[in-house]
């Protein structure tokens, strides 16, 4: 399959670049620089967001990209939002728009924030009406409903896992802190490993999904990854106090399983986590 992928070199979109070309899809990442030797197998069309590239002959499109301010995708848009909105929603309509015409079908890396202000506590499935409250979350359902049955939308959790060469992982200062016998306040909340992000995209392309998903595996609180930290490494930071789980809200990825996607659970976190403390420490 001829796969395009926007954001294929960022943070998460270097697990799908990754999974994609293992596969051996025959990947063309659009971006404004070539990737050089992070991904020698793949080709490169420039683009940025903003533009409509020409999708000819892709079988597929990714669309993983999204410019915010550096570091926060809630609260991405600074102190320009109007600027946030015409950047990333004009953008992927056009996006939209080029898949439309070359028929590739499409995954569009969503995010659970879509589903706004519920309670804490409630089980989200996709059939809870999206309510979002920050402007990140209006953006990404925008996009969604514009897409509509033209590809998958998949209303991603947080997603960890090691970056690779040049990127920091999003727990790498987390630990640092921890290290260096920082304060660090109580939180749980629930994550996905980006090779199981990677998976569950590869899987709506293959079957050509339609529709919102949910992807999810763990709740994760702080308490228990610093109290392996510290098991692993020795480190006698002081942890901090367990948070109150019952104010997630977790995802429900029934629908996704249904599909055959199965997530590495702990098993996997525990397996990643010694390649994570080595690169933050």
């Amino acid at each position: 399959m001829r796969i395009a992928i926007t954001g294929g070199t960022g943070l998460v979109g270097r697990f799908i670049t990754r999974a994609a070309t293992r596969a051996g899809h025959d990947v063309v990442l659009l971006g404004r620089t070539p990737p050089g030797s992070l991904f020698p197998e793949a080709r490169h069309m420039p683009w940025q967001l903003g533009e409509r590239p020409d999708l000819a002959g892709a079988d597929a499109l990714i669309h993983a990209a999204f410019r915010h301010e550096p570091g926060r995708y809630r609260g991405g848009e600074g102190d320009d939002p109007e600027g946030f909105s015409r950047a990333n929603l004009d953008g992927t309509l056009l996006l939209w728009e080029a898949a439309e015409r070359a028929g590739a079908h499409v995954a569009f890396l969503s995010t659970r924030a879509v589903y706004g202000d519920y309670a804490p506590g409630t089980r989200l499935t996709e059939d809870l009406p999206p309510r979002p409250d920050t402007l990140y979350g209006k953006v990404k359902l925008a996009a969604e409903e514009a897409l509509g049955q033209g590809g998958a939308s998949l209303r991603a959790t947080g997603v960890y896992g090691p970056a690779g060469p040049g990127l920091d992982h999003k727990w790498t200062w987390l630990f640092r802190d921890f290290a260096a016998g920082a304060h660090i306040s109580p939180r749980v909340a629930s994550e996905v490993h980006g090779e199981d992000l990677a998976a569950a995209v590869l899987t709506c392309l293959s079957l050509r999904a339609t529709g919102p998903l949910n992807v999810s595996d763990l709740v994760l609180d702080r308490r228990y990854l610093l109290r392996r930290v510290s098991e692993l490494t020795g480190i006698d930071g002081p942890l901090p106090d367990e948070a109150d789980r019952s104010r997630v809200s977790e995802a429900d990825c029934s629908r996704l399983c249904d599909l055959g996607w199965r997530p590495g659970g702990w098993d996997r976190l525990e397996a990643d986590l010694p390649e994570l403390i080595r690169a933050a420490l």
